[in-house]
C-alpha cells in the first residue's frame, strides 16, 4: 500500500481523531488509527471501543490500495514536524514508512483485520430532530454535566424524546440545565450520552446530520464523518420533579450588566450573595478572613421586600454565557429553595448556598 498526501490534510485528519484513541496503553490496537485506501477514497478510523470516528476523504492520492494501522499519537507527532509539503506513506513488510524528501520515519503496524468493528447505521431507528438545534442546545447544557460522578448516568446528558418535544438535560447535582426542542416524534424514548461524546459532537458537526440509535449506541453521520458512542446504561433522575411548579417572583435582568457585576465579585470569591431590592440588586462576596467585595446594579425589580440568594457564581455565568439575547429572567420562591434562570426554552435550576 502506498499513498501521497499534503501535510495539512493528513494533519487535520489526525488531530480530529486524537480524542478517540486509547490513551492509557499505547500497546493496544485501540491506540492506533486504521487507514483504508481503495476506489479513490481513503477511510481513516479511530476508536477506543467506547467512542469512535471515521473520516472519509478523496483528497489523498492512492498509488496502491491497501490498509494499515499505526499509533495515532506517534503518527501525528511525526507529521507535525515535517514541512508543509507532500508526504508519502507506504507499508513494506508490515512497517509503515513515512517519507518527505530526505526525511524518513518507521512505525510498527498491527493486522488491520483485528481492528475493532464500528456499529452499523443500517436498519437502525432514526431520530427526527433538527440537527442544528440539537447541537446548539447540547452546547447550552454541557457545562452542567458532571465529570466524575460515582453515579455513572450523571456523567452524561439525557436526551428525553417525547411525542411533541425533546428535552436535553445535564446535572452535577448542584444545578440542573434543561434545553427543550420542539419536535414531533413517533416513538418516545430516553438515552444517556456520555459527556465526552457530547463535547466531540459539538466540535465535529456544524451542518445537517443523520442520527441513529439502538440499545447500546448513538450514531451520527454526514457526508464525511461517521461518529458513534456507546450509551450510558442507567436510569437518569426524574428531573421534572425538581422543576418548581409555582413561582412567587420573576425578575428580568440585563445580561451584560449582570456579567460585569458578578465578575467584579469573583475577584474575591466565586460564592456570592445577591440581594434584590425594589430598585437595585446588591452583590456581595461570601468570603472569610475579612476580605470583601461589593457592587450594586440599579434596576427596578418590582419586589417590595428585600430577597437574598446565595450561590456559586459559576453556575449563573455558565448559563449566561450560553444565551444570545440581552436579557434573561430569574424566578424564585424562598431563599433556601432552588431558583431558576430562564431564556426561552433553556433553563438552569440552581441550588442555593444555605448558611
Amino acid at each position: 500500500m502506498k499513498i501521497k498526501v499534503k501535510k495539512q490534510i493528513i494533519e487535520s485528519i489526525l488531530i480530529n481523531l486524537q480524542p478517540f484513541l486509547e490513551k492509557k496503553d499505547a500497546s493496544q490496537i485501540t491506540a492506533h488509527i486504521l487507514f483504508i485506501a481503495s476506489n479513490d477514497k481513503s477511510i481513516i478510523k479511530a476508536s477506543d471501543g467506547e467512542i469512535g470516528l471515521q473520516i472519509v476523504t478523496e483528497y489523498i492520492t492512492i498509488d496502491s490500495e491497501g490498509s494499515f494501522t499505526a499509533n495515532g499519537k506517534k503518527l501525528l507527532d511525526i507529521i507535525r514536524i515535517l514541512k508543509d509539503d507532500e508526504i508519502t506513506l507506504e507499508v513494506i513488510n508490515d512497517i509503515l514508512i513515512i517519507k518527505q524528501k530526505h526525511s524518513k520515519f518507521k512505525l510498527p503496524t498491527f493486522n488491520p483485520e483485528t481492528y475493532p468493528k464500528f456499529p452499523s447505521a443500517e436498519n437502525k431507528p432514526k431520530i427526527t430532530l433538527d440537527s442544528l438545534k440539537l447541537i446548539q442546545n447540547l452546547k447550552k447544557i454541557s457545562p452542567a454535566i458532571d465529570n466524575n460522578n460515582p453515579k455513572f448516568e450523571l456523567n452524561g446528558a439525557l436526551i428525553n424524546i417525547k411525542s411533541n418535544s425533546t428535552d436535553l438535560v445535564g446535572t452535577d447535582t448542584r444545578r440542573l440545565a434543561i434545553a427543550t426542542i420542539e419536535s414531533l416524534n413517533d416513538e418516545e424514548r430516553s438515552l444517556i450520552v456520555p459527556k465526552k461524546a457530547i463535547l466531540e459532537i459539538q466540535k465535529l458537526f456544524l451542518d445537517e446530520i443523520d442520527i441513529f440509535i439502538d440499545e447500546t449506541n448513538l450514531i451520527i453521520t454526514n457526508k464525511n464523518y461517521f461518529f458513534f458512542t456507546r450509551l450510558i446504561n442507567g436510569k437518569y433522575p426524574d428531573y421534572q420533579r425538581i422543576i418548581p411548579t409555582m413561582i412567587k417572583h420573576e425578575v428580568t435582568l440585563p445580561k451584560k450588566e449582570m456579567i460585569d457585576a458578578i465578575k467584579m465579585i469573583t475577584t474575591i470569591s466565586q460564592e456570592i450573595k445577591i440581594t434584590l431590592t425594589e430598585h437595585a440588586i446588591l452583590f456581595n462576596s461570601l468570603s472569610a478572613d475579612n476580605v470583601e467585595a461589593k457592587t450594586e446594579l440599579d434596576i427596578a425589580t418590582g419586589i417590595t421586600e428585600n430577597f437574598e440568594l446565595s450561590f456559586n457564581s459559576k453556575y449563573l455565568l455558565d448559563f449566561i454565557s450560553q444565551i444570545d439575547t440581552t436579557e434573561f429572567t430569574i424566578e424564585f420562591n424562598e431563599t433556601s429553595l432552588p431558583f431558576i434562570v430562564r431564556n426561552g426554552t433553556f433553563i438552569t435550576i440552581i441550588m442555593p448556598i444555605v448558611a
